[in-house]
């Protein structure tokens, strides 16, 4: 595995080391503006985020809910192309070597110029990991042979109902974290997170799953804290962090104030 797959490790282990978990935050980039993202990213490594997951706007974002679908129309509105979003993540990474980015992606992303491509493109940014939101684990091999020609990491969801046959695939197919659902539907901070399901984070460690991240509905430090007892490996809040910069549209310097303040908060509640 390349140095590049190895940013996970590597964070995890610092972490463990420190007695702490991950916490990402999630936002979609060129929201709301191309320049705006890049310093809402920067403002959120800067604030204590241990590792980022970004989304390449997309026209219908289903796994998402209203907060997360009204970032990808302000983004879609700036005409934003593929290659920009690259080159805005290249810059971070120029500047933050060490810390993993992860993308959350739609399979029509990846497919519609050619999936090597796409990889090609994702490897030469710097990025970590690829999650596409709308294709499970069995679908999914395919598209995690070509990340691995390109050192990228691919990413699996395990939904909270899983049969311990899906849990089992999605360990054995896991690089980097599994993203492990708090709850059924679509992302939303206005929802109370289900409480954290232990017995499916022991059940993926149990299969020699990669570290699991929670998420779906992560938006305090007390959700933090529960996930991260119930033997988390850390938290992913999107909902919450897109609703700061939905309501501050029209103050950047507010919206970067309190976006700080709110991974800072959330930062500090990983500690185990």
């Amino acid at each position: 595995m390349s140095q590049t797959a190895n940013r996970y490790a590597a964070m995890f282990t610092e972490l463990n080391e420190r007695q702490q978990g991950a916490f990402v935050p999630f936002v979609t980039l060129a929201d709301p503006s191309l320049a705006q993202s890049e310093q809402i990213i920067r403002t959120l490594i800067e604030s204590g985020a241990d590792a980022l997951e970004l989304g390449l706007p997309f026209s219908d974002p289903v796994a998402d809910g209203p907060v997360i679908q009204a970032a990808n129309i302000r983004a879609l509105k700036n005409h934003v192309t593929k290659q920009q979003c690259f080159d805005l993540i290249a810059r971070i990474r120029a500047d933050y070597p060490n810390i993993p980015i992860g993308l959350l992606v739609y399979c029509n992303l990846v497919v519609t110029n050619g999936m090597d491509a796409f990889y090609t493109q994702a490897k030469n940014a710097g990025v970590d990991s690829v999650l596409i939101a709308d294709v499970p684990v069995r679908e999914g091999l395919h598209f995690q042979a070509s990340a691995k020609k390109h050192g990228i990491q691919a990413i699996f969801i395990a939904p909270p109902d899983a049969s311990a046959a899906t849990l089992a695939k999605v360990a054995e197919a896991s690089e980097g974290y599994i993203y492990l659902l708090s709850r059924s539907g679509v992302t939303g901070d206005n929802q109370a997170a289900a409480a954290p399901a232990a017995e499916l984070i022991a059940a993926l460690n149990n299969f020699g799953g990669a570290p699991a991240l929670l998420g779906f509905g992560i938006s305090t430090p007390e959700q933090v804290q529960a996930a991260i007892h119930a033997g988390a490996a850390g938290a992913i809040s999107g909902s919450a962090v897109v609703r700061i910069i939905t309501d501050n549209l029209h103050d950047e310097a507010a919206m970067l104030a309190k976006l700080a303040a709110f991974v800072t908060a959330m930062k500090a509640a990983t500690q185990r």
